[in-house]
């Protein structure tokens, strides 16, 4: 039974990739901030597979050790889901505050690295390592300055990670809109019933981690089974 690291997942992409993986036989040890969705979530999920739930803070050490320690050996997917918008509604770089900015950076960035970092000596051969990224990484979005420019610096750092361990998969992948609280948060003001639910992004990161698919940036809803070679953007 192979084992995955998913941070924040106790809803949106990361408790519906989390079902799809529960469903495929997959063992899972899951984390988010927020300990009662993360006891539901693992309600659920434990009626199908076997999972480890540890709440706590990605940007908290030994809660990254405790959850590479509860994935025990071999770690065969480490996905870093978890994620910080920063303020809502989101400000102009001229107006944000650096000390929120560096909150942004520390669980955006310098998590899912000291993740990467301890979970390595465990990783299986073949293992991957999933980073969750966004097209905000790519597009200059006004008001975007402080996600956006973090979730730029992970898929860097995704990419050169890529080169540096060549007997691994390591992908960055933008999942696209979807309708979750993030995306909620990030525009208050807005209706975002039209934006689909991320069990439709579901699906390509399932081709990442069971695919031959080279390590690259994808766009998780232009994967399919027919897709051979190279990353997108």
């Amino acid at each position: 039974m192979p084992t995955a690291i998913i941070t924040g997942a106790s809803r949106g992409l990361g408790l519906a990739l989390a079902r799809e993986l529960a469903h495929h036989h997959w063992r899972l040890v899951i984390d988010a901030r927020g300990e009662p969705a993360l006891v539901q979530a693992a309600t659920e999920l434990g009626a199908v597979t076997e999972v480890v739930a540890i709440p706590g803070d990605v940007t908290d050490a030994r809660h990254r050790e405790a959850l590479v320690a509860a994935a025990e050996q071999p770690i065969d997917a480490l996905i870093n889901n978890a994620s910080a918008l920063g303020p809502s509604p989101q400000p102009a770089l001229s107006h944000y505050e650096l000390a929120e900015l560096e909150r942004v950076y520390r669980v955006n960035v310098l998590a899912p690295l000291a993740l990467v970092q301890l979970a390595l000596p465990q990783m299986a051969p073949g293992g991957r390592i999933l980073n969750v990224s966004s097209d905000a990484a790519a597009e200059p979005y006004p008001g975007w300055g402080g996600y956006g420019s973090s979730k730029a610096a992970l898929a860097q750092l995704t990419a050169i990670l890529a080169a540096e361990l060549p007997e691994l998969r390591v992908y960055s992948v933008d999942p696209g809109d979807m309708r979750t609280r993030m995306h909620q948060e990030a525009f208050p003001d807005e209706d975002i019933s039209d934006r689909p639910p991320p069990e439709q992004s579901v699906p390509g990161l399932l081709h990442l981690l069971d695919g031959d698919l080279p390590s690259g940036r994808y766009r998780a809803r232009e994967i399919s089974p027919a897709l051979s070679a190279g990353g997108s953007r």
